[in-house]
């Protein structure tokens, strides 16, 4: 005889479950094979469904909460449940065929050790699309769809033995009913799989019925809370199922693991579930008596190899990935096809041939370049809050700028100096690469992307840094076009928000002067990506955190002190080299920072022939009016946004010479224009070559059009590559250190020594500073430092040794250096040789030499040194308080790096995703395969 069917149907208490509940209820009523009894458990006020219910025929109806889930709410019911009857489950949004209830029982009656029946659950929408099939998980628990969302060709009907279901619709046998309820801990998720466990480990099996049909709507996702709910309920099953042994094991690595999976969910691109997992492990291990009541000794009676047997494998889950991915519509790159390698390999010709001077030399000087730090260590310290190596007694933020020296010094642990004489070598192959990497972005074509890598290498801005050495000006139009590379896509991906985020912070701490443009220009793309793709908004919000989590310390102190202004400072050695004049302003438009464009005045003058540089900036008009024509094209969005970033760093070069926040000894020092107008470059050219691939001409003029503007931008080039040949570059052959060898030597036995520098100005005045270990270096300059309004208690004190000295006072200047840990005195040999100057230095040597307590070490290449002959006492540690805050903030700082670095690691899944996308931005086509 037939075992009778008990349906327990859970309603919720709402005008849009009312709509449906009906429907439901009256398929209930038309089953072929009719429920023996019905139980309705309403979950929310009755009244709205109380008609419904009346009617329904149920034998009992029970009240619960709004808040009461779904397994809960089942086991309210299970009191009024026949005993021995089978249980069939069904919500109130669960509407079953009119056999479904005949297939599942007739199931149940032809196999004995069928605990649950399962039925196909099909999109109340569109019946045609499979909801859910079966379940399995993987080797850690997680719970795997066989089939979801796949359109309904009979192709899963074979299946029957699985591992467990969706619990919506299931007909439970009778005689094990007591031992399968709904564990309500799980949140309402994976309850059907954690019966089907149960009912494996209880000896018995979980049969698909596919004929048995059910439809259901597909569930709103709300991804935040569902996350929640699924590592929640995977970890409390975790507990659940393990061996009394192992249950506390779990428990403690809950914690672990979740730092773990972070980790994990950073480099799959899921930064979303962070929050949830955090939450999920707190929950679980909170949640100790919900596991008590779920442990399954008491219904086992067979081994996990009947479960092991139907989990899903890793050869599974690919094939299942491989079956959803997307047809691929991005082409190859043609990195090495297209030409892309040769304009590399070409470009470092020209970069030998330019500077092969620098072949020769230990390393780089002059201008605004000084050695870094001789160790990985040292490089790293200047980085963090702390003491700084200029000045007396010093504790402040280190600049963001000194994290890209220490990087950059870490590429040559060795000789960490001697990176940046290779970074000048290399500049121009870099350039043209990421250059051509950026071109990826505006067109297809592989002639016009070496067209817009030559453009950018030529930059009259970068050739200018190169020439008069600004190391972080170098920097910045290295890191520009990968930026624009991985920022134009950074709504789409996150490994490309990733990557921006880390490129954004280290454009930023080269040149602060582009933070506002870039913030603008980062503003604009939040508002397009809010109308257009708002699943972007929080990669594009991403991108600027670590940016701000780096210059935070250094923005705090300059607003604390009032000199909000001096955060645009350029960071590194001040130098006052050559420079459009401030009254000059208008001429920043016509692309050269300097009052000598392209350095052909002084090309001209050495050739004997008149100075006349009017003509140089014409050189540029191809490139610029090819930008012009850009936001006519069919690509016009492409076109505006290039022009909006070449105007945003016009305006910045414009207003940065008027400017003037940082001092180098006696000199004011502008912020370098060349920052702004190599953002302006990158703009111009973008546009440019969004013109010369879908302008209006013909393509043969487009492209003769794009050789005459490479060729007039290679002649504007021309005294600037030449310039070291000519001696008429400020860069020039370097050392490791900026101190004499013998206190640089000393600085390796004794690390806290310091050195007070003197050096004459023109003026007949001296500057003195005091230089702590073996050099003055890049990454141990201050913005902090050298923008000060006023000066300090130890400025104060440095001056009034220096003055004691240089006039040869009676006052003890030899005790007052050994107290602050002064080991030396340097009288500086570099400096413009006035005759003031010149008249400042003998005199003070002579001065010097009569004091007691200091002993003349002799001339050296850096000027006259001597040493302090007295007990020197140590330099004074950083406070606890201090100590604390350096923590604090590397704490932030490396957290908000590795979530970047995590984010922009690439994985075969972001390779993957990123073929289904054509790589252009906002292109008016489409690339196909």
């Amino acid at each position: 005889m037939p075992a009778a069917v008990h349906a327990v149907l859970v309603a919720r208490s709402s005008p849009e479950a009312v709509k449906v509940l009906g429907r439901t209820l009256e398929a209930v009523r038309s089953q072929t094979r009719p429920v023996d009894a019905l139980t309705i458990v309403v979950c929310g006020p009755i009244a709205p469904v109380r008609e419904l219910v009346s009617a329904s025929g149920a034998e009992g109806v029970i009240e619960a909460s709004a808040a009461t889930p779904f397994a809960a709410a089942v086991e309210f019911a299970m009191r009024r449940v026949t005993p021995g009857a089978s249980v069939w489950l069904l919500a109130h949004d669960a509407t079953p065929d009119a056999t479904a209830l005949a297939a599942l029982a007739g199931e149940l009656e032809r196999g004995p050790s069928i605990a649950i029946a399962a039925p196909k659950l099909v999109d109340a929408d569109d019946v045609d699309r499979i909801v859910s099939l079966g379940q399995s998980m993987t080797r850690f628990g997680r719970a795997v769809e066989l089939a979801d969302g796949e359109f309904d060709q009979g192709q899963y009907d074979a299946l029957d033995d699985v591992l467990g279901s969706d619990i919506r619709g299931v007909l439970v046998r009778g005689e094990v009913v007591a031992d399968l309820v709904p564990d309500r801990a799980l949140l309402g998720v994976d309850e059907g799989l954690d019966l089907g466990v149960r009912a494996h480990l209880a000896g018995r099996r979980v049969a698909l019925v596919p004929r048995a049909r059910v439809a259901v709507p597909r569930p709103a996702r709300k991804r935040m809370r569902d996350d929640f709910r699924q590592r929640t309920a995977q970890l409390h099953r975790r507990l659940a199922y393990a061996p009394a042994w192992a249950v506390l094991l779990h428990w403690l690595s809950f914690l672990p693991l979740a730092l773990w999976k972070t980790a994990v969910q950073l480099i799959a691109k899921n930064p979303a579930f962070v929050p949830a997992e955090w939450a999920a492990a707190i929950v679980a291990m909170a949640r100790i008596p919900a596991v008590a009541r779920a442990r399954i000794r008491r219904t086992r009676r067979a081994s996990w190899a009947a479960v092991d047997a139907l989990r899903a494998t890793r050869e599974s889950l690919r094939e299942r990935q491989a079956s959803h991915d997307h047809p691929i519509v991005r082409r190859e790159l043609r990195f090495f096809s297209g030409g892309g390698a040769w304009a590399v390999l070409a470009a470092g010709v020209v970069s030998v041939v330019a500077f092969l001077a620098l072949l020769s030399w230990p390393g780089v000087a002059g201008g605004a370049l000084l050695p870094l730090a001789r160790t990985v260590s040292g490089l790293w310290a200047e980085a963090a809050f702390g003491r700084r190596a200029v000045g007396l007694d010093v504790v402040s933020p280190a600049d963001p700028f000194a994290a890209v020296t220490a990087l950059l010094g870490s590429l040559w642990p060795g000789s960490p100096s001697f990176a940046l004489l290779a970074l000048w070598l290399l500049a121009l192959p870099l350039a043209v690469l990421g250059a051509w990497f950026a071109a990826t972005r505006v067109t297809v074509r592989s002639g016009l992307r070496v067209v817009m890598a030559a453009l950018w290498a030529l930059a009259p801005s970068f050739l200018s840094a190169l020439v008069d050495p600004r190391p972080a000006a170098v920097l910045v139009h290295l890191l520009l076009p990968w930026l624009l590379f991985a920022g134009a896509a950074a709504h789409r991906s996150w490994g490309a928000a990733g990557t921006a985020s880390l490129l954004l912070a280290a454009v930023v701490a080269c040149a602060p002067s582009l933070a506002p443009a870039l913030v603008v220009v980062w503003a604009l793309g939040l508002v397009l990506t809010c109308a257009l793709r708002p699943r972007g908004i929080a990669r594009v919000v991403w991108t600027l955190v670590p940016s701000a989590a780096l210059a935070f310390p250094v923005v705090l102190a300059q607003l604390d002190r009032g000199t909000p202004w001096a955060l645009l400072a350029d960071p590194g050695r001040p130098w006052a080299g050559p420079v459009l004049a401030a009254d000059e302003r208008w001429r920043i438009a016509l692309g050269f920072p300097t009052s000598d464009p392209g350095g052909w005045g002084g090309f001209l003058a050495g050739l004997g022939l008149p100075a006349e540089t009017w003509w140089v900036p014409i050189l540029l008009a191809p490139v610029a009016l090819a930008a012009l024509v850009a936001p006519l094209t069919r690509r016009w969005r492409a076109g505006i946004a290039m022009i909006v970033i070449a105007v945003l760093g016009l305006a910045t070069a414009g207003a940065a010479l008027s400017v003037q926040v940082a001092w180098a000894q006696s000199q004011p020092v502008a912020v370098w224009p060349g920052a702004g107008l190599s953002l302006a470059w990158l703009g111009i050219v973008a546009a440019a070559v969004i013109a010369f691939d879908v302008g209006f001409a013909p393509r043969a003029v487009l492209r003769a059009a794009a050789l005459i503007a490479t060729a007039c931008v290679l002649l504007a080039a021309i005294p600037s590559l030449t310039a070291v040949h000519r001696g008429q570059a400020a860069l020039r052959s370097g050392t490791d250190t900026t101190l004499p060898a013998y206190v640089s030597a000393q600085a390796a036995i004794a690390e806290d020594v310091a050195t007070l520098v003197l050096a004459p100005q023109p003026d007949g005045g001296v500057a003195a500073s005091v230089v702590w270990g073996a050099s003055e270096t890049l990454g141990g300059q201050s913005t902090l430092q050298s923008t000060q309004p006023a000066l300090s208690d130890g400025d104060r004190r440095i001056a009034e040794i220096a003055t004691d000295l240089v006039a040869g006072s009676s006052a003890d200047a030899t005790g007052a250096l050994a107290e602050r840990g002064v080991g030396f005195v340097l009288l500086a040999a570099e400096g413009e040789d006035t005759d003031a100057a010149r008249v400042l230095r003998l005199s003070a040597a002579t001065a010097i030499d009569q004091r007691a307590g200091l002993v003349r070490v002799g001339e050296t290449p850096r000027g006259v040194l001597w040493s302090v002959d007295v007990d020197r006492a140590p330099r004074p540690a950083i406070s606890d308080d201090d100590a604390q805050t350096a923590r604090g903030i590397a704490l932030i700082q490396l957290i908000a790096v590795a979530v970047a670095l995590l984010l922009a690691v690439p994985t075969p899944a972001s390779h993957r995703a990123a073929r289904r996308k054509p790589r252009v931005i906002a292109a008016e086509y489409e690339e196909v395969s």
